[in-house]
């Protein structure tokens, strides 16, 4: 069984450990998960829409030129070949085109900025979704720590009293069916550990691909950590505000506003297009008359654009932009609608969440005093051995859930505060200082 518990655990020496709290995974993840730096990345090139969009209102510029061979034969009809000039010409044009009227380009400028602003809402997602991933894991790899220490107090207990029931059977105090339940259920603690240990390993190495290195022991929650009601303590409130700030909210509203914008861009199909034209530039090119003769020009004006009837495109394109945005708005109500039920369900996950922790923990409190009762019982002949391990066996139980149930509403908590786009750091931290630092000692 030790090596056995070796082989499971080894794993986990091959790469450096550190000893950390919630708030140090978080550092760490933010620095080495490869899904947050995606994001960060793609906040970049979301921000490059704008220059983009505001080249459509600035001058462009262009330089342009040309050489070319020519060898060509000049002759009278049916006559004689009057010359064979061979000669190169060669010129540049330097151009130049500021736009005066291009309505569409000012819509595309519009839509830049509401680009960027969709683009800093999903890295702010991204965000949260670190925090909610990285707190998850932890979360994970701690109650693993926590069942694995419960299995194994079960199971020395379950030692204890087996001992004792194979004393007492040879003394003739007891009966071999006492000595066999022991054993049955110290067997099934064999297991039960061995499973814990399992579980154990998976977790950690869910927050290794996180943070990028394996973790070694984590902080877990106080012993005397008080959970308390979300503030305000009113429902409606969160659903409320999660209707209006949720990041899912922000990232719809503006996909709605770029859909409403396009549809004005297409119509602008339709409008005149003014730009002011200036060129400049020199050739070098054969006359019949002067040989090769080089020319100098210089030209500025204004140039108009009526598009009058494009086979029906501009058209289609105005109804396919209208269609999307009757897409975009159904999809910012769906938002909506998601973000409030989230916001319900996280905000009675919390509340119930603190009963039940309450609960559990007067119940760990009696779960105690009744296994005590039991081996008092057991002692003196008015309990036998299978009302002891069913007493141990419920405390471990309860135990277990205790840290269930306080680390699923620590969770609650924080998804509460993503329904309404309001998580952040400041949320970690206190959640951190719930924390215990030196169980990770």
């Amino acid at each position: 069984m030790k090596k056995l518990a070796w082989l499971l655990i080894s794993p986990l020496l091959a790469s450096p450990l550190f000893a950390a709290d919630l708030m140090q995974v978080y550092r760490e993840a933010q620095d080495n998960d490869p899904t947050y730096a995606a994001a960060r990345a793609t906040l970049d090139a979301g921000r490059e829409k704008a220059p983009q969009a505001r080249a459509g209102l600035l001058p462009s510029l262009t330089l342009s030129g040309n050489t070319v061979w020519n060898d060509t034969e000049i002759s009278t009809h049916n006559g004689p070949t009057l010359s064979k000039p061979q000669y190169n010409s060669n010129g540049y044009q330097v151009s130049l085109s500021q736009p005066l009227f291009r309505w569409q380009n000012w819509v595309s400028y519009d839509q830049s900025k509401m680009q960027v602003a969709q683009a800093e809402a999903n890295f702010v997602q991204a965000r949260q979704d670190l925090i909610l991933r990285v707190s998850q894991a932890y979360f994970d790899a701690i109650y693993a720590v926590e069942n694995l220490k419960a299995v194994r107090a079960n199971k020395a207990a379950i030692a204890q009293q087996l001992e004792s029931a194979k004393k007492n059977f040879e003394v003739g105090t007891s009966t071999i069916t006492d000595t066999h339940e022991a054993q049955a259920r110290y067997d099934l603690a064999m297991a039960q550990e061995i499973a814990a240990e399992s579980d154990l390993e998976v977790r950690q190495h869910a927050l290794q691909a996180i943070i990028g290195k394996t973790p070694g022991q984590l902080a877990t929650t106080r012993k005397s950590a008080e959970l308390s009601m979300p503030q305000p303590s009113d429902m409606s409130q969160w659903v409320a505000a999660a209707e209006k700030d949720s990041i899912t909210v922000q990232i719809q509203q503006a996909a709605a506003d770029i859909a409403a914008r396009e549809v004005d861009k297409q119509r602008a199909g339709h409008y005149p297009t003014v730009d002011l034209v200036a060129n400049q530039g020199h050739s070098k090119s054969y006359a019949s008359t002067l040989g090769l003769a080089d020319t100098e020009y210089r030209n500025i004006g204004i140039q108009l654009n009526i598009p009058l009837f494009q086979g029906g495109l501009t058209v289609s394109r105005q109804r396919e932009a209208a269609a999307n945005r009757t897409a975009a708005l159904s999809g910012l109500e769906t938002a909506r609608r998601g973000a409030a039920l989230s916001a319900r369900q996280y905000y009675l996950g919390v509340a119930n969440g603190l009963a039940q922790v309450k609960a559990l923990k007067a119940a760990l409190v009696s779960s105690q005093s009744a296994l005590e009762s039991n081996k008092l019982g057991y002692e003196v002949g008015v309990r036998i051995n299978i009302d002891v391990l069913n007493a141990e066996n419920q405390v471990y139980v309860t135990r277990r859930d205790l840290a269930k149930a306080t680390l699923d509403t620590l969770m609650s908590q924080l998804r509460l505060k993503a329904s309404t786009g309001a998580l952040g750091e400041d949320d970690v931290a206190q959640i951190n200082a719930l924390l215990d630092p030196s169980s990770a000692q």
